[in-house]
């Protein structure tokens, strides 16, 4: 099921006009496709966030992404359980210990002492959400049923 997009603008905040919110949901998609190959780079806050953006800027972006053979079943776990697969939580943590290690090789010490906890929090927060529950009669994708790499 593609949740219906309600943009709703508040009263209290000046309303952003709607090619706005397109443009940064096609800069998120280009930039998550682009983490699906560069290691190190995340794809799945990148969808997250274009998700978002295209609910308020572009019905069919966003169509697009929740149709999506690799990405939708993730978009739709997150939005409607919180929920981040198994596979998807392992290859972050991996890709975070990996660009950990890489910065402690290149830098000084306090680049990865300053990366260490920020990268602490995110691995914190990915192994707090729950995995995604199984559906029924949906086919899903990937060995978890998660479709994302990363």
């Amino acid at each position: 099921m593609i949740p219906t997009p309600t943009p709703t603008p508040t009263p209290n905040r000046p309303r952003v006009p709607r090619w706005a919110y397109a443009v940064l949901a096609y800069l998120c998609v280009g930039v998550a496709l682009v983490g699906v190959v560069v290691p190190g780079l995340p794809t799945v806050p990148f969808l997250l966030l274009a998700a978002w953006a295209a609910a308020r800027g572009s019905r069919r972006l966003h169509g697009w992404l929740y149709r999506h053979p690799r990405f939708g079943a993730a978009l739709i776990d997150w939005e409607e359980q919180g929920a981040v697969s198994t596979r998807s939580k392992v290859v972050a943590i991996a890709l975070i210990s990996v660009s950990w290690l890489v910065m402690l090789w290149r830098f000084d010490a306090w680049v990865p002492v300053v990366a260490g906890f920020f990268f602490a929090g995110v691995a914190t927060f990915l192994l707090s959400r729950p995995a995604p529950a199984p559906r029924h009669g949906a086919p899903r994708h990937g060995s978890d049923g998660s479709g994302v790499q990363g």
